[in-house]
Parts: structure tokens; C-alpha cells; sequence
């Protein structure tokens, strides 16, 4: 059937996806068939009317096709594509701030598709419209030369606004947010930012012992708020939560952080698997990530629970006399600059040095090293609940990883022999040239075992790092300079720990840290 121009290039989203676990998922499929058909004809109507009647494996053979011609480009073709991005890049990907020319983060705009969320997002499916120049306000200073819109349309607005940082925005058509293009975190204004965030976080260092005892003091209170305040405030401290801002009620997600969290949220068991006074939490936290956690909590924590609960329905508030507003003003006054998310930067922080301070160890060489790291920020992704799904490729990279490791088991095992038939060579000889063969065997041993040990340590990482992804915290909770100090103290190169991109947002730290920081 021949599809008018709209409607097909909507069907081709869904094309496009097909190998995609969300194409099998029943709220993707019927927000798309809804979506798709607004953009029909009457006619197309008429005769599509059952999503699974449809066939998309030719657009899809045709889709993939096209994947794999790139993937075959020549080296001239790959040149040229390189040559006009970077074409692109210098015309659009800087703007003058402040005198500096400074780079742009991303310049391009997202293409229209098939909206997909992140966890199970009640408008997966849903169609994202295509950006319009009519959409797009932008922000420059009055005398600038600021892009022109393409002929024979206008922007929808020019401004100049000197008191934010973005550049252009625009509001996307799902969940009526607004979209920005901002400076590269390389800049300066970012580096900035950045080094501030870290440095109210050092600050709150100092002053953390005295917060805490306040809240425990306040647990007894006898206002009813202030001890749900107190209460927040620790699990916020202790399990590293988000504060949780409230939203409008309808189609978003219904994720909950720690002030929004509703009874049904919880669980209270006396003693649980030897342990006293343990909390059951079960919620969706941002991006719909499941929150799930068995934890022990003191007894005056435990008691204050019970009360909050008292004559409550399960979808009732168990902090109802508390919100995100009411906990931040109070962090104020205890804090210059304190906010709930300093907590969980402080406490991201401090974790990454102790376990590092844990877990380095002088024997170790530089893989063992970096495996170690690696296990220090993996303990503060899992107190920061940053999961991610095993990757596709999982299995097949660590079958590929294994016959790796066999195949170096084999050499090994040969060089052992041969080593061995060379010493008993060489006692029988006696000579400079079977000594230098044993010689020459020995290092080949050495170097076959550690080429396995780096293997079998890759393997390691791996397996840890199947359900956890260390990107989030590395990027915007963990304070960089710890990590510049490590590398340097144990002599790893940076590039083992920060890919490219991620030395270039954090040259500030490169530049500033000496092995002997301390956040």
C-alpha cells in the first residue's frame, strides 16, 4: 500500500525500531497507532485499523540496508563526511561570550520520531513532532550576529537575556518541556559551575556533624512537622534520595522522590533477616527507575515512621505535612547554599575517597588498579541507584571475552613447557646460548600472564558492571579533583579514567588537583 508522504514517514519510525524491545511493549504500540493515525489520510483510515495487521519488515530490510552501507563507506567517502561535520562545527558550533569563543554544546536539533522515555513511561510511543523555525526562541546580546532563519520563515522570538546561560530553546510537544542548547561543559561558565557545586559540597563537609545531630535532636520534637522534616532529612543523608519535586497530576510518570513519597511506598518490619527496625522501600525515582531497599534504621526513626502512617490509606502522603520548598528553605538557614542535592553530591563524593582509600593498594599494577576504581565507583552508583538494563551485546561480548581468556590459558601453558624444556637444556649445555634461551622463555611467561591477568580482570569489570551504570555519578556527582589526585598519586594515566570528552569538561580539576587532595 502506498502511504501519503506523512504517514509514511511516521510508519518509518516505527520501521526503524523493530529489532527494539520497546516495539513489543503494548502502551509503545498503542500510542504510536494513535499518533500514527492523525497523520493518515480518510482513506488510510479506512483500511488500517489493526496495528498488528501491519507488515514494516520491507522498511525495515530497507533501513538496515542503509546502516550497512555506511558502515561500508570508503575511506574518500568517510574523509568527506568527516570534512563537511567539521564544515558544520566551525560555522555553527561557537558562539563569542564575554570576548571568549567558546563552544557550543549540541547545536543540532533532535529530529522528529518515536518518543521512548526512559523506564516504563506512560507516552512511550507517543509522536515527537518535528522543530519548526517558529518554535525556536533565541537568546544573544543586541548587537550580535545571530543565525538567520531559514528563507521564508521567522523565529519565534529574538531575545536577549543576559541573565541566563542558555542560547536557544524551544518546547517540545510530549511533555511540554523546554529544550535548550547551552554552552559545552568544556567552557569556562560550565568549569565554573561545576567547581562551585563540588565546593559547597566541600563545604557542607564541615558542617555535616552538627546537621545531623540537629535532625536526630529533631526526631523528638513535638511538632509533628518538624519531626517528618527530620526524618526526610535522614533518609536524604543515609540513602542518598532525591528530594522529590511535586508534579502536575496527569499522564507524566508517577515517579516519587523522598518528600513525595506515598504510604504504599513503604514497609515497616520490627525485625527482618536478623536485623532490627528495617525499612522496606519500593518506588519509581527519577527516569522510572525502580528504587528498591531493605534497610535497618534507628529505633527513633523506626517509631516516627509508625506514627506518620497511623490512619493513613496507601496512596496518602507519608510526609503530608512536608514538600521539596519547605525541607530546601529549611537546608538554607542550616547551610549557605544547602539544598537536598548537596547531600547527595557530598555524599557521593566522600564515598568515592574512602572506598578508593579502601581498596588501592601498593602491590596492585595499574589494570588491578583501575578494577579497583572501578568497584569505588560502582559503590556509589549503587547508593545513588543508577541502574541500567544489561547491555544487548552482554552475553556475546563475554563469550568472546572467555574464548579470549582460554585461548591465553593454551599459550601460557605452552611457554610454561617450553621454559621448563629449555632449563633442563641449559643444565645439560651449559652455555651462554641456552641461557639466554631460558632467559628469553622466562620473559615470554611473564608477559603471557599478565596479558591474561588483564584479561581476566576486564572480565571482572564487566560482569560488576552489567547492571550499573558509573557514567551518571562520574559526570555530575563525583568531585573530579578526587580523581585526578588518585591517578596522580598511583601513577594511572587520566585517559584510563576520563575518555576525551570527560577531560575536557573537567580540565579545571586536571589543572588544579595535586596528588594530595582531599575533598
Amino acid at each position: 500500500m502506498k502511504l501519503s508522504p506523512g504517514a509514511e514517514e511516521v510508519a518509518t519510525f516505527y520501521a526503524k525500531m523493530l529489532d527494539h524491545e520497546y516495539t513489543t511493549k503494548d502502551i509503545f504500540r498503542k500510542n504510536f497507532f494513535k499518533d500514527w493515525r492523525k497523520e493518515m489520510t480518510s482513506e488510510e483510515k479506512s483500511k488500517i485499523t489493526e496495528l498488528k495487521k501491519c507488515d514494516f519488515t520491507e522498511m525495515h530490510e530497507y533501513f538496515k540496508a542503509q546502516s550497512e552501507a555506511r558502515k561500508q563507506m570508503s575511506k574518500e567517502e568517510k574523509r568527506k563526511t568527516k570534512e563537511e561535520n567539521e564544515r558544520i562545527l566551525q560555522e555553527y558550533g561557537f558562539c563569542v561570550m564575554d570576548n571568549h569563543r567558546e563552544r557550543i554544546g549540541n547545536f543540532r536539533i533532535e529530529p522528529p520520531g518515536l518518543f521512548r522515555g526512559r523506564g516504563d513511561h506512560p507516552k512511550m510511543g507517543k509522536l515527537k513532532r518535528r522543530i519548526r523555525p517558529e518554535d525556536i526562541i533565541i537568546n544573544c546580546s543586541k548587537d550580535s550576529a545571530h543565525p538567520r532563519p531559514p528563507p521564508g520563515t521567522r523565529w519565534k522570538e529574538v531575545r536577549h537575556d543576559n541573565k541566563v546561560t542558555w542560547l536557544v530553546s524551544w518546547t517540545e510537544n510530549i511533555q511540554g518541556s523546554i529544550k535548550y542548547i547551552m554552552l559545552n561543559p568544556s567552557s569556562r561558565i560550565k568549569g565554573e559551575k561545576d567547581w562551585q557545586k563540588y565546593e559547597t559540597a566541600r563545604r557542607l563537609k564541615k558542617c555535616v556533624e552538627r546537621i545531623r545531630a540537629q535532625y536526630r535532636e529533631d526526631w523528638r520534637s513535638k511538632e509533628m512537622r518538624i519531626r517528618q522534616r527530620a526524618v526526610a532529612l535522614y533518609f536524604i543523608d543515609k540513602l542518598a534520595l532525591r528530594a522529590g519535586n511535586e508534579k502536575d497530576e496527569g499522564e507524566t510518570a508517577d515517579t516519587v522522590g523522598c518528600c513525595s513519597l506515598r504510604v504504599e511506598h513503604i514497609r515497616l518490619y520490627p525485625q527482618l533477616e536478623r536485623q532490627d527496625f528495617v525499612v522496606e522501600f519500593d518506588f519509581l525515582g527519577k527516569d522510572s527507575i525502580r528504587y528498591y531497599n531493605k534497610i535497618p534504621v534507628e529505633k527513633r526513626v523506626f517509631k516516627n515512621l509508625q506514627l506518620f502512617l497511623e490512619n493513613k490509606q496507601s496512596e496518602d502522603d507519608l510526609f503530608d505535612r512536608l514538600n521539596t520548598s519547605i525541607l530546601n528553605k529549611h537546608l538554607q538557614e542550616l547551610m549557605d547554599g544547602l539544598t537536598a542535592k548537596v547531600f547527595r553530591t557530598y555524599n557521593a563524593s566522600i564515598t568515592l575517597q574512602q572506598q578508593l582509600k579502601e581498596l588501592t593498594s601498593p602491590d596492585e599494577n595499574i589494570p588491578e588498579k583501575i578494577l579497583s576504581y572501578n568497584r569505588a565507583n560502582r559503590a556509589v552508583a549503587l547508593l545513588c541507584n543508577h541502574q541500567r538494563a544489561p547491555p544487548k551485546t552482554f552475553e556475546k561480548s563475554m563469550q568472546n571475552l572467555q574464548i579470549k581468556i582460554d585461548e591465553k590459558k593454551k599459550q601460557l601453558s605452552a611457554a610454561k613447557k617450553e621454559h621448563k624444556a629449555a632449563k633442563a637444556d641449559a643444565r645439560t649445555l651449559r652455555d651462554e646460548k641456552s641461557k639466554k634461551a631460558v632467559e628469553m622463555k622466562k620473559k615470554a611467561v611473564e608477559r603471557i600472564s599478565e596479558q591474561l591477568m588483564k584479561l581476566e580482570v576486564q572480565a571482572t569489570d564487566r560482569e560488576e558492571n552489567k547492571q550499573i551504570a558509573l557514567g551518571t555519578s562520574k559526570l555530575n556527582y563525583l568531585d573530579p579533583r578526587i580523581s585526578v589526585a588518585w591517578c596522580k598519586k598511583w601513577t594511572v594515566s587520566i585517559e584510563k579514567i576520563y575518555n576525551k570528552t570527560q577531560r575536557e569538561k573537567f580540565a579545571w580539576a586536571i589543572d588544579m588537583a595535586d596528588d594530595d587532595f582531599e575533598f
